[in-house]
């Protein structure tokens, strides 16, 4: 609810509704059309005051902020499925050699115990 949520972050309940209507944080809603905010909502919205009140970034330039963090969160996930991809790849390359290796040790075996 917005009076719960703008006294625990000492707020302003107006001061929500804009940070919503900027699109910093997207609360849904109850069948009473309640504002039910999420942990990351709130989280959102500990950000913004972070970087308005300690930081002095006006809303402009916590709009590029919050968008330029979603990319590079995005980047990071992007990331850690294609380092998850290799390394599957490379396990499945390793066995494949260890493999071809396992079938080359007797013939190496025959091919010294022949030449002795």
């Amino acid at each position: 609810m917005i009076s719960v949520v703008s006294e625990m972050l000492g707020i302003h309940p107006q001061t929500l509704r804009i940070y919503e209507r900027e699109g910093f944080i997207k609360p849904k809603r109850s069948g009473g059309n309640t504002r039910l905010y999420s942990e990351e909502d709130v989280e959102r919205l500990e950000m913004v005051l972070r970087l308005t009140r300690d930081l002095g970034v006006n809303l402009a330039g916590v709009e590029v902020i919050l968008s330029m963090r979603e990319k590079m969160e995005q980047m990071q996930r992007e990331m850690e499925e294609t380092i998850i991809k290799l390394r599957v790849e490379l396990e499945r390359e390793i066995a494949r050699r260890e493999e071809a290796r396992n079938a080359l040790v007797p013939v190496r075996r025959i091919t010294v115990r022949r030449g002795e």
